[in-house]
């Protein structure tokens, strides 16, 4: 009997270890594992947070930008890890290098904070050896990126379809100043575009002209809007194999920013918009969205409103909003308890008509202190206020240093200068924002690392003027 147990006790014990297995392998093909394996994704990394390498690691961008709109968006995708190489003509350059200086000799303010974390390469593309040379670059490339005037790139014999017999993997984004229709053909600059995308109409007070805003929201912002673009070309490319056209318009990207106003257009045939100041003053809509002046074209009223020292400080100024839940605490602090129960004031439909007054009375309050006495105050009560902060004070601003928003590089012609940092923070993807590169200081290290040029080639290619034409050297003196 012993022995027929042990002999059965032997038997078991594979049937343990395959049961076992099999349980290990049910755990591991839980919903999210399930998930994962059939997307294929590969499995977490061990490595510590932001020690993983950064999020575009890997991924290099061929830079045929500049000025504003296209290397706000390269400069990005470098912050976030892409090798991005600027392509520039020899002795030349990005034409922003030398404009609005103001260290002489010196790559301007105006580049140095666009191009930022980037290398460069001069090449004369109209040089048979300049065409090899960034042939070879396109199939060595993820992205290709261009704000040329339209036509341009078609006309250097790169169009769409030669690229993407060199490299059908290539992603090609543009931007352009209007989509398809009868204006594409037309440059656009930053404020043709704040106009053309409804920015404008709908900016400065009723009574005044259209007004542009200091935010650049044609180049800037269409530069971000083709950033997501090429990210969401790039995902999409791990799944199809093949790159894509991506193109951005900055009348687009400027309306998608003034969206909300093509929302009050439509609210406004339906009657007369509320929560502008002009319902409360008797004044009547026109056909138009109007301009609202400092209103917050919300839900929740708001105004910038005068503090303590307007009188002499452009500045001294804070953005004021009667948030409905806080109303009964704004009462208080500003000495008017009685409107808490007054039927005038006391709900966000009886105030609407009396928007006017309310603020003229906040104002009184808030011109005894300074806008960040105001801040202090409100915050305590939950009441939402901004204060209106000079561009000094935000580059003074050791909080937007410690984040990364406002970065202080060294460069070697210019030396130290602040630029605007990273303004996607990712917890596993630390930025890389680095000073930026000097014309052409990169050209060798590409030619030999990207390309693998040898030696003797690099210096066959310098002769044959390829990257220092004579005749660019004497257009740039």
């Amino acid at each position: 009997m012993a022995a027929k147990t042990k002999a059965k006790k032997a038997k078991s014990r594979p049937a343990a270890k395959k049961s076992a297995k099999k349980v290990a392998k049910l755990k591991a093909k839980g919903p999210a594992a399930k998930a994962a394996a059939t997307r294929g994704l590969p499995r977490p990394s061990a490595k510590p947070w932001g020690q993983a390498g950064r999020a575009l690691d890997g991924v290099r961008i061929l830079d045929f930008t500049h000025v504003q709109s296209g290397p706000t968006c390269t400069q990005l995708l470098a912050f976030i890890g892409a090798d991005v190489i600027k392509v520039e003509r020899p002795g030349i350059g990005d034409i922003t290098r030398g404009q609005l200086r103001d260290v002489k000799g010196a790559d301007s303010l105006y580049f140095t904070m666009l191009n930022g974390s980037k290398r460069s390469i001069t090449i004369d593309s109209k040089h048979p050896q300049g065409r090899e040379i960034l042939e070879r670059l396109v199939k060595e490339c993820d992205v290709l990126v261009e704000n040329f005037a339209p036509g341009a790139l078609d006309r250097m014999g790169l169009t769409f379809d030669h690229i993407h017999k060199l490299n059908p993997r290539m992603i090609v984004a543009s931007v352009k100043g209007f989509g398809p229709g009868p204006y594409e053909d037309c440059k656009v600059y930053e404020n043709v575009a704040q106009c053309a995308g409804g920015s404008a109409s709908t900016t400065g007070f009723r009574d005044g002209p259209p007004l542009v805003t200091g935010a650049q929201i044609g180049d800037s912002g269409t530069g971000l809007h083709l950033a997501l673009g090429i990210v969401s070309a790039l995902y999409q490319r791990t799944r199809t194999g093949r790159g894509q056209r991506v193109l951005c318009a900055m009348q687009d990207g400027v309306l998608n920013l003034a969206r909300v106003k093509l929302r009050d257009q439509q609210r406004l045939q339906h009657g007369p918009l509320a929560e502008y100041s002009q319902y409360g003053e008797g004044v009547p809509f026109g056909k138009a969205t109007p301009r609202a002046g400092n209103d917050s074209g919300g839900g929740q009223p708001g105004w910038i409103l005068k503090c303590k020292g307007w009188e002499s400080d452009p500045d001294a100024y804070i953005y004021f909003i009667t948030q409905a839940p806080v109303w009964g605490a704004i009462c208080d602090l500003i000495g008017k308890p009685e409107w808490k129960t007054d039927p005038d004031y006391a709900t966000p439909l009886a105030r609407l008509p009396r928007l006017r007054r309310i603020f003229d009375t906040i104002e009184e309050w808030t011109k005894t202190l300074t806008k960040f006495e105001v801040m202090e105050i409100c915050n305590k009560h939950d009441i939402p206020v901004g204060p209106i902060l000079s561009m000094k004070e935000i580059a003074e601003e050791p909080s937007l240093r410690a984040t990364g928003t406002v970065v202080e590089v060294d460069h070697p012609t210019r030396g130290p200068y602040l630029t605007v940092g990273n303004p996607i923070k990712l917890s596993d993807s630390p930025p890389d924002v680095r000073r930026s590169p000097l014309l052409g200081e990169h050209t060798d290290e590409i030619l030999r690392k990207v390309l693998g040029y040898a030696d003797k080639e690099i210096a066959e290619i310098k002769a044959s003027g390829a990257l220092s034409a004579p005749e660019r050297k004497a257009e740039a003196a």
